[in-house]
């Protein structure tokens, strides 16, 4: 059975008017979330945000999935105590795919988590070559094949996990982007030219550090091809909870915090992004991951 990662407390709460200047929490394991937060930004920017990254067990990837369950329970417990959010999204495909269903039974707060965009990226192939670009954890989970197997099944779908392009993106918004020779190699495999001449035509996104990275990879694609980003949906769907913004809202004015359960790599370039983003208010609330021997 596949889990709804994009419904709130449940599938049925769908907000029909509006809950005024809301707390949203928008939780990563580092800076990916950024793209989602944007875009739910934009969609509710009455609302009072925090976001939240687990940057002392980035990447999740390095966890095993009994880990990073009990490791994404305990930062989430810490911070829906300390912030009392309305709302929680969860923008990071690695945790929405494996810890929402905990994450649904142990807090009442509605959770939102990110789905590989398989769907968007079946209906607008037309060449039927659609590829996801994801983490490997992402890419092996039975969850992600089962969606494709659902939306996809007509396409032929190359998937590709990327052990080093969330890292990448961290170090763009660090200030230290890496060489466009490094990057384009490491998204070479999405790129797949079939019989008769047919191209990969479609790129899914399936790492919310990604879309960071999307002004250079269009410029890098050896051709033209349309990047699904889940962000826009998923910003929908707060919206269908939370409901619209009211319209005498003062817009974009309300604080937006940054918290870190790490902090080693805040930069003064990092700080700056931050900044340029709207987050100029950066706390460390240290959770220092203890891994097992």
């Amino acid at each position: 059975m596949r889990i709804d990662l994009m419904a709130g407390a449940t599938t049925a709460a769908v907000a029909t008017g509006h809950e005024p200047e809301p707390t949203i929490l928008v939780f990563d394991s580092g800076l990916g979330g950024l793209s989602v937060f944007e875009q739910v930004r934009r969609a509710r920017p009455d609302a009072a945000y925090i976001y939240a990254a687990d940057d002392a067990a980035f990447p999740y990837g390095g966890l095993d999935e009994a880990a990073l369950v009990a490791r994404v329970t305990a930062v989430m417990e810490r911070l829906i105590g300390l912030h009392a959010p309305d709302l929680v999204v969860i923008a990071c495909n690695t945790a929405s795919t494996l810890v929402l269903p905990v994450l649904r039974q142990l807090f009442a707060t509605p959770f939102v988590g990110v789905v590989p965009p398989i769907k968007p990226a079946a209906e607008a192939t037309r060449s039927g070559m659609v590829t996801l670009l994801a983490t490997p954890g992402t890419v092996a989970r039975a969850y992600t094949h089962d969606l494709i197997a659902t939306y996809a099944g007509a396409c032929e779908v190359t998937l590709v996990g990327s052990p080093r392009l969330a890292i990448f993106a961290e170090a763009e918004l660090a200030g230290a982007p890496v060489d466009d020779a490094v990057l384009a190699q490491e998204v070479a495999a999405c790129f797949v030219t079939g019989e008769g001449g047919r191209r990969t035509d479609v790129v899914c996104l399936a790492c919310t550090h990604y879309p960071l990275l999307l002004p250079r990879l269009e410029a890098l694609a050896p051709w033209p091809v349309t990047w699904i980003d889940p962000a826009p949906a998923i910003a929908r769907r707060v919206t269908q909870l939370l409901g619209p913004a009211p319209r005498e809202a003062d817009l974009m004015s309300t604080p937006v915090l940054a918290t870190f359960t790490g902090g080693a790599g805040l930069s003064p370039p990092l700080r700056h992004s931050l900044a340029r983003r709207g987050i100029r208010e950066v706390t460390v609330e240290a959770m220092p991951l203890r891994r097992a021997d």
